[in-house]
């Protein structure tokens, strides 16, 4: 779907032109109630350190603040249609794929995602187009103006705050429909205060086991917590427990479920702009959600088939060519995700090793992740990812010893080194962390970014 180009931004803020029906009006939502006009007390660069400010309350379970400050300006949710996304593994790519089927459907479509790679407007899209700063000054102002105007005490994470921000502005656009990722889990993460259209399930895996558990039927049963009384259920997870937590709690709650497996798989025939197979999985997930959904949104055949064709994930098995130099960028960060990654580079780039460009995070599997990239690569660039949890590139070099690896395996002290390093490499392979990759893309691509837009994506459990 085509839009507009920004128009001056009025005191409202600029968002997408809309379509020449009325907004929401499909789903019988109510209209938003007005609110006075709030004017940008604060810059974009403010606005981002008060934003950096609120993560000295690091990641809190539970949906209490949320609920406060969403009510505090209005509850903006109550008049607004989503689809919540939840998934170790593939939530964003099937965000990301729900976005473009939607938006070639016609309608104003809110897109809201963490972690952003270069700026922090990506998490927070109307037609994929970001925030502008100005509209996310002055919506800081008043959301930190609601904080900080009552008796009552209210401490809001940096996520809780965001999910509200992002409503706000989902809101002011008149969007006709929120595809909402999880931040975190799912029971108790941020996001959950809303009543979706669908809840949709991707994979499940073994991530971030400290605050949602050390096995996977525990991480599942966090992921379910979305599922809402006779909302429409989907989930394309496949590990038999973590299936059986998802489907229980489904019968439980009285919700419609549809299991996206091997026949749903073998049926999508829909060409894919997304390398690797794990992709096609994702979009069997997005073509069932559309599915089932189409009585409330319709959406053709072609529609769905146009959208697979254009969707764009950034930093997801991401190719960038530079003359006769391949560079692919994949923010693989979990086991899973390193098995999907292998597999798309037999199946996509067959007898080519990269050179292998690896960056992590201490809180992941990092020592069995770097011992299963690691025999794949013609030599080895190991380097810290611009976090205070960056594993030491001398601690990954040891990890990929330990691998067996014979290959050269060089420590560098920044990514900007290891690229001057594979300058004059053909194929190239950059991964390991979300984050290493937003800083790859503001390097290769010169995307401007300031500290505090990279330093926004750390978060760490109290």
């Amino acid at each position: 779907m085509k839009t507009s180009p920004p128009r001056s931004h009025s005191q409202r803020g600029w968002c997408p032109e809309a379509p020449s029906r009325a907004p929401n009006t499909i789903l019988g939502l109510e209209s938003p109630p007005s609110h006075p006009a709030i004017l940008a007390l604060v810059t974009y660069d403010e606005s981002l350190s008060y934003l950096h400010s609120l993560q000295q309350f690091g990641f809190k379970p539970g949906l209490a603040s949320t609920r406060e400050l969403a009510a505090r300006v209005g509850n903006p949710h109550d008049r607004l249609a989503f689809i919540h996304v939840a998934g170790t593994n593939g939530k964003g790519s099937v965000c990301a794929m729900l976005d473009a089927i939607h938006r070639i459907a016609g309608r104003k479509v809110g897109l809201y995602t963490s972690p952003h790679l270069v700026r922090f407007g990506e998490r927070i899209q109307v037609n994929g187009i970001p925030i502008p700063d100005d509209a996310l000054a002055r919506l800081t102002t008043r959301l930190r103006t609601a904080v900080e105007s009552s008796s009552q005490a209210l401490q809001p994470t940096f996520f809780e705050f965001t999910t509200i921000l992002a409503l706000l502005w989902f809101e002011e656009c008149a969007v006709d429909l929120v595809v909402w990722e999880t931040g975190l889990g799912g029971r108790l993460d941020a996001t959950n205060i809303v009543t979706p259209l669908a809840s949709v399930i991707t994979q499940i895996g073994l991530d971030h086991m400290a605050v949602l558990g050390p096995t996977v039927a525990d991480i599942a049963a966090e992921k379910a917590g979305i599922l809402k009384p006779g909302v429409p259920a989907l989930s394309s997870a496949s590990d038999p427990d973590a299936l059986a937590i998802i489907e229980f709690k489904a019968r439980e709650l009285g919700c419609p479920f549809v299991h996206v497996g091997a026949n749903a798989l073998a049926r999508f025939q829909f060409p894919l702009s997304l390398l690797g197979e794990h992709q096609r999985t994702n979009a069997a997930l997005a073509a069932a959600t559309v599915r089932t959904l189409r009585f409330l949104l319709p959406v053709t055949d072609e529609q769905m088939a146009e959208g697979f064709a254009r969707v764009r994930w950034p930093g997801r098995l991401q190719v960038l060519q530079r003359g006769d130099r391949t560079l692919l960028l994949d923010g693989a960060h979990n086991r899973d995700g390193i098995v999907s990654l292998r597999a798309a580079l037999e199946r996509h780039f067959p007898n080519r090793p990269p050179v292998l460009i690896l960056g992590m995070l201490g809180d992941k599997q990092w020592p069995e992740m770097a011992r299963m990239l690691a025999p794949l690569a013609a030599r080895i660039l190991t380097t810290p990812v611009s976090s205070p949890r960056s594993v030491s590139p001398g601690d990954l070099k040891e990890a990929c010893r330990n691998a067996g690896v014979t290959r050269p395996i060089r420590v560098t002290q920044s990514l900007a080194e290891a690229l001057k390093g594979t300058a004059h490499d053909p194929f190239v392979l950059i991964t390991g962390s979300l984050y290493l990759i937003g800083e790859a893309l503001e390097l290769l691509d010169e995307q401007p970014a300031g500290t505090l837009d990279r330093r926004l994506n750390d978060w760490k459990p109290n």
